[in-house]
């Protein structure tokens, strides 16, 4: 229980036990408590600050982060430091529904770390000889369902997925093995993978599957997602056309929205660039 919290049952059994006996009950100071007293009564400080930046995420449907908010309240005249709108952002649930950067691991935890052969060098000859991957997840109402997919990089098409309700090595390497029993017979003896710096991809667990398959691995620069700029995309697609419309409720509703929109985006979602769905351009490869 937060000491905020133990305030509030002391305030209410005032009158019922001495301060100094439920102190000393609920392991708390009586500074801390007298100083709760005086707040009593008064508005929080940062309630006001809260509801001006409810306005500003209401007018932005929740796209700013706390950087954007804070140029938002420069212009109306409000000036507060930056750390200060993050918090109460934080504090009052008003943080971006927009995907965040997710959080760089440590180098020295690090088991591989492999070369960017890549190079950001979007365009393929021909099928299985550049793959990306990666890890991204799904808010559903149960929580998050993390998805893992491949896509290859000669007709955008996805190779291969996963989703499972925990982010583990064993997520990205059942996508492996299932994209290689699917390609096997078809795979490029020169097959790169590409992935960035999450712990998945750098464990010793990754470099074995790698190496068994004859897989070359490849990864984005540290904090570079442009480096992985195609699996970024495809995730982008699926939320924006599929996920964030119809907001699933459970983990069962997600896989099967996961399903239908890979199965329309293999099969028959146009491409723009080709004018073919991309699995057409790989049949006719």
């Amino acid at each position: 229980m937060r000491p905020k919290a133990k305030y509030y049952v002391m305030y209410a059994h005032r009158d019922q036990y001495p301060v100094q006996v439920m102190c000393r009950f609920f392991e708390v100071s009586r500074s801390g408590y007298y100083a709760f007293l005086k707040r009593l009564g008064k508005p929080e400080a940062d309630k006001g600050l809260a509801k001006i930046i409810q306005k500003c995420q209401d007018s932005c449907d929740r796209t700013y982060g706390y950087r954007r908010v804070w140029r938002w309240l420069e212009m109306q005249g409000i000036h507060r430091n930056r750390k200060t709108v993050l918090r109460v952002m934080k504090k009052y649930g008003l943080l971006s529904e927009i995907r965040r950067r997710r959080k760089w691991t440590q180098m020295e935890q690090q088991a591989h770390k492999y070369k960017n052969l890549l190079d950001r060098q979007f365009q393929a000859d021909k099928p299985n000889h550049k793959w990306v991957t990666d890890i991204s997840y799904i808010h559903t109402g149960q929580g998050d369902l993390f998805l893992s997919m491949i896509r290859d990089l000669y007709d955008n098409s996805i190779v291969a997925y996963k989703t499972a309700t925990h982010q583990t090595v064993n997520l990205v390497l059942d996508t492996i093995r299932l994209a290689m029993k699917k390609e096997k017979k078809k795979a490029d003896e020169a097959l790169i993978l590409h992935s960035d710096q999450g712990t998945q991809y750098t464990s010793q667990a990754y470099f074995n599957l790698t190496q068994e398959y004859g897989i070359t691995p490849s990864m984005s620069r540290r904090g570079n997602c442009y480096d992985n700029a195609m699996a970024e995309n495809f995730f982008s697609i699926l939320k924006t056309e599929c996920i964030y419309r119809h907001k699933p409720k459970t983990f069962q509703e997600a896989n099967e929205l996961i399903d239908s929109f890979i199965h329309f985006y293999n099969h028959e979602r146009i491409q723009l660039k080709t004018g073919v769905a991309p699995l057409t351009l790989r049949h006719s490869a």
